[in-house]
C-alpha cells in the first residue's frame, strides 16, 4: 500500500536521463491507503499500467460492495462534525491543502503523466487548474448566504438557510484524473458535505494522493472518503453509490450513456444530481476571422490531451470563402504536433487511455473515408505501438458520417465548409449534445447573435479555452445538468430552507 516511490521509479522509465522524480525529504507523498483503515489489509488488488509503456504502475485496493459501504457509512458519520464546523474553519483547512497541492506540484504532475499518459506540460497545467477550484471555494465557504424576506404578516418573519445536502458521491473520470476531482471535492467539502470519491479504474493514483494531501491538511479521512475497483466492478460501484440511502447527492462526469443510467438510478431515492456529460463541439471560423488565431485555438482545443477532454473540437465550419486558406494554415500546423511519451519535454501528443478508445477511433474513421471524407494528414496508429496515434485531418465530412455524429474522443479533427451564418448555426445545433461550441469573427455583432444563438452551456467567442475556476462549466440538453465552477457550483451542494417564524400577538 506505500507505494508512491515505486510509482515514481516505474514512471521514470519514460522520463529523460537526469530527471529527479523524489528527493531526499520529498514532501510526504508516501502514505496513501484506498482503505478507510490504514491496517486493513482485506481487499484485494488490480493493476494500474502507464499507457506510454505498459509498465505496471502501482498495485490497488479492489473494493467490495462490503467494504464500499463501508466507507459510506463513514462519510455519513463524519457528517455531522464537519458540517457544524464554521466556514472560516473549513475555508483554512481548504487553504492548507492546496497549499500542499502546490508544495507537491511536481510531484503530482508526474504521477499524472504517468498514468494517463497526457505531456508533462498539460499534466503541470491540470494541478495548477485543479488547484485553482480549492482556493476559490475556500473562498466560496465564506459567502453561503442566507436571505430575509419580508413576510405577509407583521406578526411573521421569513428566514432562508443554505444547508449541506449531505454525503455526495463524486464519480470522476480518467481524462482529468486530478482537476476533475477537486472541482466537484471542494465545493462539496466547502458547503459543509462530506464526499465519497470514486476515480476511473485507469487512474486512481492521483485521486490517492489528493486524498492524501487532504488529511495531512487537516480534513477527516472519513470526509473525502475513496473507493476504488477495476472494471469488472464498476457498474456495481456506480449503482451502490447512485442508489445508496446515505448518500444525497451524485456528482457525475462522463460519458452521456452512463450518465443516463445513473440519472435513472438516483431516481429512485430522488437524490441531488450533477451531469457534466459527452459532448460534440463545433468550431467555427467566419470568412472575417484572423485565420492565424483560429488555427492556434483550433489546435489547444483539438489536440489537448490527445483529444481526449469533453469540451473538444468535434467538428470544425470554415466558411468556403476561407476554407482553403484555414486548412492549409491547419494542416501545417498539425503536421508539427510530436507523438510520444507525455514525459519527454517535446511531446505534444501522449497515448490514448487504452485499446479501445484507438479502435473507436479507427472505427469512425473508417465509416467516415468509406463515405469519401478525405484524409489530408495522419489517419493510423502511429509508429511507436501501444495506443499512440497520429494527429489526424480529415476534410469534406459531412453530416451522414458517424464521425460528424458521435464524439471523437481522439486526436482527429473534422473539417467541412458552409456559406451562410444560419447554415452553419443549424449545423452546429444538430446534434444531441450541447457541452461547449467555439467560433471566430471579428464582427461584434455577428458574435452576440451567433453566441446566443448556439445552443450550449458554454460558448468561446475568438478562443479554443474557456474552463475557469470563477466560471460555471457545464452543458444542456443531453450534455449534463448542474454547474460546476463560479459561486454556481457550490449551490449544487447546497439544500435551501425556508423557516417561517411566528412571532405571536
Amino acid at each position: 500500500r506505500n507505494f508512491m516511490a515505486a510509482i515514481f521509479v516505474r514512471a521514470s522509465a519514460c522520463v529523460p536521463a537526469g530527471t529527479r522524480l523524489l528527493h531526499r525529504g520529498a514532501p510526504l507523498l508516501f502514505r496513501i491507503n484506498t482503505s478507510l483503515n490504514p491496517e486493513d489489509k482485506g481487499s484485494a488488488t488490480f493493476t494500474v499500467t502507464n499507457p506510454s509503456t505498459g509498465k505496471v504502475l502501482a498495485h490497488v485496493a479492489n473494493m467490495d460492495t462490503p467494504e464500499m459501504e463501508k466507507v459510506i457509512t463513514a462519510a455519513h458519520d463524519a457528517l455531522p462534525a464537519w458540517r457544524a464546523r464554521t466556514a472560516k474553519e473549513r475555508a483554512a483547512l481548504l487553504r492548507k491543502w492546496a497549499a500542499l497541492v502546490t508544495e507537491n506540484a511536481d510531484y503530482l504532475s508526474h504521477l499524472i503523466t504517468a498514468e494517463n499518459g497526457k505531456p508533462l506540460a498539460e499534466a503541470r497545467g491540470e494541478v495548477a487548474y485543479g488547484n485553482s477550484f480549492i482556493s476559490f471555494f475556500a473562498e466560496e465557504a465564506l459567502r453561503v448566504y442566507g436571505e430575509t424576506i419580508p413576510a405577509a404578516s407583521p406578526n411573521q418573519r421569513i428566514v432562508v438557510l443554505r444547508q449541506p445536502v449531505g454525503v455526495a458521491a463524486c464519480i470522476t473520470p480518467w481524462n482529468f484524473p486530478l482537476a476533475m476531482i477537486t472541482r466537484k471535492v471542494a465545493p462539496a467539502l466547502a458547503a459543509g458535505c462530506t464526499t465519497v470519491i470514486k476515480p476511473a479504474e485507469d487512474t486512481p493514483l492521483s485521486a490517492q494522493a489528493m486524498v492524501e494531501l487532504a488529511v495531512q491538511a487537516g480534513i477527516p479521512r472519513a470526509a473525502l472518503g475513496l473507493v476504488t475497483c477495476d472494471r469488472p466492478k464498476v457498474a456495481g460501484a456506480g449503482k451502490l453509490l447512485a442508489t445508496h440511502p446515505l448518500v444525497r447527492k451524485v456528482s457525475f462526469t462522463g460519458s452521456t450513456g452512463v450518465g443516463k443510467h445513473l440519472l435513472s438510478l438516483a431516481a429512485g431515492t430522488v437524490k441531488r444530481v450533477s451531469m457534466e456529460l459527452g459532448g460534440n463541439a463545433p468550431f467555427i471560423v467566419f470568412d472575417d476571422a484572423d485565420l492565424d488565431a483560429a488555427v492556434a485555438g483550433a489546435i489547444v482545443s483539438k489536440f489537448r490531451n490527445s483529444g481526449q477532454t469533453c469540451v473538444c473540437v468535434n467538428r470544425i465550419f470554415v466558411h468556403e470563402r476561407v476554407h482553403d486558406a484555414f486548412l492549409e494554415k491547419f494542416v501545417a500546423a498539425v503536421s508539427k504536433l510530436v507523438v510520444g511519451c507525455g514525459s519527454q519535454p517535446d511531446t505534444h501528443l501522449g497515448p490514448l487511455i487504452n485499446d479501445n478508445a484507438v479502435k473507436k477511433v479507427e472505427t469512425l474513421l473508417a465509416d467516415a473515408v468509406q463515405q469519401g471524407a478525405k484524409v489530408l494528414h495522419g489517419g493510423a496508429r502511429h509508429a511507436l505501438g501501444r495506443t499512440f496515434f497520429q494527429a489526424t485531418v480529415v476534410a469534406d465530412v459531412t453530416p451522414a458520417m458517424k464521425i460528424d455524429k458521435e464524439e471523437i474522443f481522439g486526436p482527429v479533427a473534422c473539417v467541412s465548409t458552409f456559406k451562410s451564418d444560419a447554415e452553419v448555426v443549424s449545423r452546429a445545433n444538430a446534434t444531441s449534445a450541447g457541452l461547449m461550441g467555439y467560433f471566430y469573427t471579428k464582427d461584434l455583432a455577428r458574435a452576440w447573435r451567433v453566441a446566443e444563438a448556439l445552443e450550449y452551456g458554454m460558448v468561446g467567442v475568438n478562443t479554443g479555452l474557456a474552463s475557469s475556476e470563477v466560471a460555471p462549466f457545464g452543458g444542456i440538453k443531453e450534455s449534463g445538468l448542474g454547474r460546476e465552477g463560479s459561486h454556481h457550483g457550490i449551490n449544487e451542494y447546497l439544500d435551501v430552507k425556508y423557516v417561517l417564524m411566528d412571532l405571536g400577538k
